[in-house]
C-alpha cells in the first residue's frame, strides 16, 4: 500500500515537473528575447521617439532612414573587413592551437605535463583585459615592425597593422582546457593500434582525434567567434593608434560623439542590428553542433 502510494505520489510529481520546467524555460526565453526585439524595433523609430514616456515598444512608423544614416556616418565596408578578418584569424588559430595542445596534454606522456596543464587553468582565472596594457606595450615595441629597430624602438610597432587586433587572442586557455577534457575520453587503445600500424603523432591527431572532436570544436568555434566579434576594449585601445583598425563595436560606439542626441540612439540601434546579424546567422547554422558539443564536452 505504502509502495503503491509512493508510486502514485511520485507519478503526480513527475507529471507536474514538466509544466514547471516549461514555465521556467518560457520565462527565461522571454527575458532573453525581449531586449533583442526592443533593439530591433528601436532601430526603426524616428527622431526623438526613443525614450519618450509612456514608452512605446513598437515604432510609430517603420522607417529605414536609421539604417541609411548608419551607412552614411560609418565606413561599414572597412569596419566589416576588420571585424571579419580579426574574427576569422582568431577563431582559426584558437581551434588549431587548442586541438594540438589539448591532444598533447591528454594523450602524450612527458615531464611537466601536469604543471603545464595547471598553468593553462591558471590563465582562466584572470580577466583578459588585465593583460591589455602589457600586450599593447609589446605591440608598440615589436622589433623590426612599424618603423622599429632591432631593439623595438623608433616606431609604432604592430599597433598600426591588423596583426594588433588578433595577437593577444591567438591562443585560448579555455579552448585548450575544453579540447583536452574531450580528447581524454578517446580510448588509448585506438591510438595504440594506429601507432602499431606505423602512424606518427601528427597522423594520429589529424586522422583520429580531429574527426572525433568535431562537435566540441564547433562549440569552441562558435564561442570564440562571438567573443572575437564583440571584442570592444582591445579594439578601442588599438584604434587609438590607428583609427583605420576600428571594428564594428568601436565604430558604432563612436556614433554618439557626432550625432544629434534625438537621433543618436535609433541610429546606434540600427548599427547594432547590422553588427548582430552575422553572429545570429553563424549560430543558426551551427546550433545543432553547438548543443551536441556542450553535451559531449561536459559544459552542462
Amino acid at each position: 500500500m505504502t509502495r503503491t502510494g509512493k508510486r502514485v505520489a511520485g507519478g503526480s510529481v513527475h507529471r507536474r515537473i514538466p509544466w514547471l520546467s516549461y514555465v521556467v524555460v518560457g520565462t527565461g526565453a522571454v527575458v532573453m528575447v525581449v531586449p533583442f526585439l526592443d533593439l530591433l524595433m528601436s532601430s526603426f523609430k524616428g527622431s526623438g521617439e526613443y525614450g519618450r514616456l509612456p514608452y512605446r515598444f513598437l515604432p510609430e512608423a517603420f522607417d529605414l532612414s536609421n539604417y541609411r544614416a548608419a551607412f552614411e556616418q560609418l565606413d561599414l565596408p572597412l569596419l566589416f573587413r576588420n571585424s571579419v578578418v580579426a574574427t576569422a584569424v582568431i577563431t582559426g588559430s584558437t581551434l588549431l592551437t587548442s586541438s594540438l595542445a589539448g591532444y598533447a596534454l591528454a594523450k602524450l606522456r612527458f615531464r611537466g605535463r601536469e604543471v603545464i596543464f595547471r598553468l593553462v587553468l591558471a590563465t582562466m582565472m584572470f580577466p583578459s583585459f588585465l593583460f591589455f596594457i602589457p600586450h599593447f606595450l609589446m605591440m608598440v615595441h615589436w622589433p623590426l615592425a612599424g618603423g622599429n629597430n632591432l631593439l623595438g624602438n623608433g616606431g609604432a610597432g604592430l599597433t598600426v597593422s591588423l596583426a594588433a587586433l588578433v595577437m593577444p587572442f591567438l591562443v585560448s586557455g579555455f579552448g585548450i582546457f575544453l579540447m583536452r577534457q574531450f580528447i581524454v575520453s578517446i580510448p588509448d587503445e585506438m591510438l595504440e593500434a594506429a601507432r602499431i600500424d606505423g602512424a606518427g603523432e601528427f597522423t594520429l591527431w589529424w586522422r583520429i582525434v580531429v574527426p572525433q572532436t568535431k562537435p566540441v570544436a564547433i562549440t569552441l568555434a562558435l564561442l570564440t567567434f562571438v567573443n572575437a566579434w564583440n571584442e570592444y576594449i582591445w579594439a578601442l585601445l588599438v584604434s587609438t593608434a590607428n583609427p583605420r583598425l576600428m571594428t564594428l563595436p568601436v565604430g558604432i560606439q563612436t556614433l554618439q560623439s557626432f550625432l544629434d542626441p534625438d537621433r543618436m540612439v535609433p541610429i546606434m540601434m540600427a548599427g547594432l542590428v547590422l553588427s548582430t546579424a552575422p553572429v545570429l546567422c553563424f549560430f543558426v547554422l551551427l546550433q545543432k553542433y553547438y548543443i551536441r558539443g556542450v553535451m559531449l564536452s561536459g559544459l552542462k
